[in-house]
């Protein structure tokens, strides 16, 4: 792939796993095998992160097509078919079509990234995403130059996913970026997490993960992706466009009108967790800033 990116993070920074007992060993043989890039394993200082568990990653979601609990993606996603998967790419691309789960993966190149993860809540976690870069997927079906925003959408099986059957969303679930931030290297589509495949509560088989945005915008469970010149609509900015905008990058100096985004709470510290401030652009500032020079960050929420 063209684009290398470097973590800030390290696997002390992890949410720590019990069966990644041997994870020196595994690492070493992934790292031989070309699965994880070597630059994104520079270490970082951890004096601010909360230790979480493999049960934090995989317990603590939202992912209302299962329930509006934290819990309920866990208790309910097991319902879930992920086998066959197939993901259409259409509107403006030279290749359109649908393509099968298994033939995408034939072609990606899988490596870890160690991201932080914010939701729009104000709670956090440090995930280690197993996964590929967007912009190889969309280079398969080729971006046409007059396209300028992606549309993701999610399955959308009601019988599989109880909280479709609930008509106070407008299913299925629908998010969009500019492409310019899809083609970002930090932008990947996720298939797994500590070197296993995605659990079904997480978005498997295949979810979108921008660390710089909140996290609803990553979205789950991904059936379809369009290329538009038009800015696609997402299901929350089409609820509450008050409360969540088209950008929702990570922003500690604007509030949601609700609540403070000024700090957050790191997932697995207990009821009376302390919490820590949040970094701009949730710690990727360097990064993706460039991607917004010259517009109001607060107008473009």
């Amino acid at each position: 792939m063209a684009h290398r990116w470097k973590s800030t993070l390290s696997h002390a920074d992890v949410t720590p796993y019990d069966a990644y007992l041997n994870r020196r060993q595994l690492m070493g043989g992934a790292l031989g095998l070309g699965l994880v890039s070597a630059a994104g394993m520079a270490r970082a200082s951890q004096a601010d992160l909360e230790l979480n568990s493999w049960e934090d990653i995989t317990q603590y979601n939202n992912f209302y097509e299962f329930g509006t609990g934290k819990e309920d993606p866990f208790k309910h996603a097991d319902a879930l078919t992920t086998d066959p998967w197939t993901v259409t790419i259409d509107g403006m691309v030279e290749r359109p079509g649908e393509f099968d789960f298994e033939d995408i993966m034939a072609e990606m190149t899988i490596e870890e990234r160690i991201y932080r993860l914010r939701c729009v809540e104000a709670w956090s976690m440090v995930v280690p995403w197993n996964g590929f870069e967007l912009s190889d997927l969309l280079a398969m079906a080729g971006v046409k130059p007059e396209a300028k925003f992606v549309r993701f959408e999610t399955l959308y099986r009601p019988d599989e996913m109880p909280g479709q059957r609930s008509a106070w969303i407008d299913w299925p679930y629908i998010e969009g970026l500019r492409v310019d931030e899809a083609m970002h290297p930090l932008t990947i589509m996720a298939t797994g997490i500590y070197g296993k495949p995605i659990p079904n509560q997480n978005g498997a088989p295949l979810r979108l993960v921008v660390p710089w945005k909140y996290g609803f915008k990553s979205i789950k469970s991904i059936v379809r992706i369009t290329l538009t010149d038009e800015q696609p609509v997402g299901t929350w900015e089409q609820l509450l466009p008050r409360e969540y905008g088209f950008y929702s990058n990570v922003n500690p100096e604007v509030d949601h009108p609700r609540w403070s985004q000024a700090d957050e709470r790191r997932v697995g510290g207990g009821l009376f967790a302390k919490k820590i401030p949040t970094l701009m652009f949730n710690g990727y500032k360097e990064e993706v800033a460039s991607l917004y020079e010259g517009m109001d960050l607060r107008a473009n929420y």
